[in-house]
């Protein structure tokens, strides 16, 4: 017999929160029976590996970002509805489905950022600089879990759907024109949008770091 387990208190206050939320229950309920979790997770970390190997094509053809941004809504699709059908059906399993989904996540981003960094797009550092911020946030937000009970999904106003969409926006401007002018110089669109990335990402790992630590110094402050 299983041991009993609390599952931890989900928080996704992103700007598109609400609406995806609604959007993702009207899916679930008319989604074929066929279909379950497991598919809907393995789709997402296919999609990034297919989008992975698509960006590393576009040096012989830019328009293989139009299906870089294919993947992109297949990834959300998959990873945004794998627990929603699990809760809508309630076919739960809190620690099964939180493990797996996050080392998917960590897989499919690998993927994603490895196939940027050979695209041409982005000087490679720049976009492991980027894989490197987002492995310290997501390690330190398992912790955080772990230590806390409550699950952020989001900082701030920004999440993975957010991130998702910014990403596709600039696939879009990169296909028209990759770099741009500075001080007689070109620079790749992707080394700032990597580079921002990075450090607003090890920004807010550092921050939640510092709360959390308080907050957990506070639970247990010793006399």
């Amino acid at each position: 017999m299983a041991e009993e387990f609390k599952e931890a208190q989900r928080e996704h206050r992103s700007l598109t929160a609400v609406p995806e939320k609604r959007l993702l229950i009207w899916m679930a309920q008319r989604l074929p029976r066929a279909i379950g979790p497991d598919h809907l997770t393995a789709l997402g970390l296919l999609a990034f590996l297919v989008g992975g190997l698509a960006y590393a094509r576009v040096p012989h053809d830019p328009r293989w970002l139009h299906l870089v941004n294919l993947c992109l809504v297949l990834n959300w699709l998959g990873d945004s509805l794998d627990g929603t059908v699990a809760r809508v059906r309630q076919r739960l399993r809190p620690r099964y489905g939180f493990y797996v989904d996050h080392m998917v996540d960590a897989l499919a981003s690998l993927f994603l950022l490895l196939g940027l960094a050979a695209s041409g797009l982005v000087t490679p550092w720049c976009a492991i600089a980027l894989l490197v911020a987002y492995y310290f946030l997501t390690i330190n937000m398992g912790f955080a879990t772990h230590a806390l009970g409550v699950f952020k999904i989001s900082y701030g106003l920004l999440g993975g759907t957010e991130l998702r969409i910014l990403l596709m926006l600039v696939n879009l401007l990169v296909l028209v024109k990759p770099t741009f002018g500075w001080e007689g110089r070109e620079v790749l669109i992707f080394d700032v949008v990597a580079v921002g990335g990075a450090l607003g990402v090890a920004v807010t790992a550092l921050r939640s770091l510092a709360q959390v630590t308080r907050r957990l110094y506070d639970l247990e402050r010793l006399d």
